[in-house]
């Protein structure tokens, strides 16, 4: 079973995003507003990486491939 949008506490625990956001355990909002920049949220990448701020669905081909 998936992450629940609705609890914000345990979402929080678990987000390895490292910039300051208002959508911070907010998993539906967070994929919304990544989706629609056309890119990733933190939570798709290793935390080196993710500290790069680069969330482009090429750098997660890249990592993971």
């Amino acid at each position: 079973m998936g992450v629940q949008c609705e609890n914000l506490e345990r979402n929080t625990q678990r987000c390895n995003c490292t910039s300051p956001c208002d959508k911070k355990g907010n998993c539906c909002d967070c994929i919304h507003y990544h989706l629609s920049r056309k890119e990733l949220p933190a939570c798709c990448f290793p935390d080196y990486i993710e500290k790069t701020y680069d969330r482009s669905f090429k750098k997660f081909i890249e990592v993971w491939s």
